[in-house]
């Protein structure tokens, strides 16, 4: 696997080995020693789970503060601009974001540490996205951003305003968002 590190070094791309031929692909998802030994340390992940969503939906900026989430993100049908905020107040890269393109096509994935809000928006008519989990959710411990803050001044690729959960619409800004120390 190739692991390309971010402006945010925490946040990597994995790119998976893809071996293709005239019948089709094949590639590891996840392998853990692989990845244990890609981000210098080892993931316990204990659910796996899939979203499928319309074009112009925006899930998040979602985190937990008990039990804070480890991610492990991919697409598996369609297209989604994937985004993760440093919410650590003690990171010089506090505030910060990186948004990745994921889709069937590029079979990338993105490692999204603890620490970290996260977020997509769907891109194609639809999109299947899965991801891997270190910690169970927790309804009473999840917070949330509001999309557009323009403090963290995320550059979604969106030119009408998109789909929102009533709970993502009513997200808070950075400044009065629960933080990591």
């Amino acid at each position: 696997m190739n692991v390309i590190k971010t402006r945010i070094p925490e946040v990597c791309i994995i790119e998976p080995r893809v071996f293709t031929d005239d019948r089709g692909y094949f590639y590891e998802s996840f392998n853990l020693g692989k990845f244990s030994a890609a981000i210098g340390r080892e993931v316990n992940f204990i659910q796996d789970n899939h979203s499928h969503s319309k074009q112009h939906t925006l899930r998040g900026l979602h985190y937990q503060m008990e039990n804070p989430q480890d991610k492990l993100v991919r697409v598996v049908q369609g297209r989604v601009f994937d985004v993760a905020v440093d919410i650590r107040k003690s990171s010089p890269t506090f505030g910060h974001w990186v948004g990745v393109e994921l889709s069937a096509e590029n079979q990338r994935q993105l490692w999204v540490p603890a620490g970290f809000a996260h977020g997509f928006l769907v891109l194609s008519d639809t999109a299947d996205f899965l991801y891997k989990v270190n910690h169970y959710w927790s309804p009473h411990s999840e917070r949330r951003i509001i999309w557009n803050d323009p403090a963290i001044g995320i550059e979604w690729p969106v030119t009408d305003e998109p789909v929102l959960s009533p709970k993502d619409a009513a997200g808070v800004v950075l400044a009065q968002a629960e933080t990591f120390a």
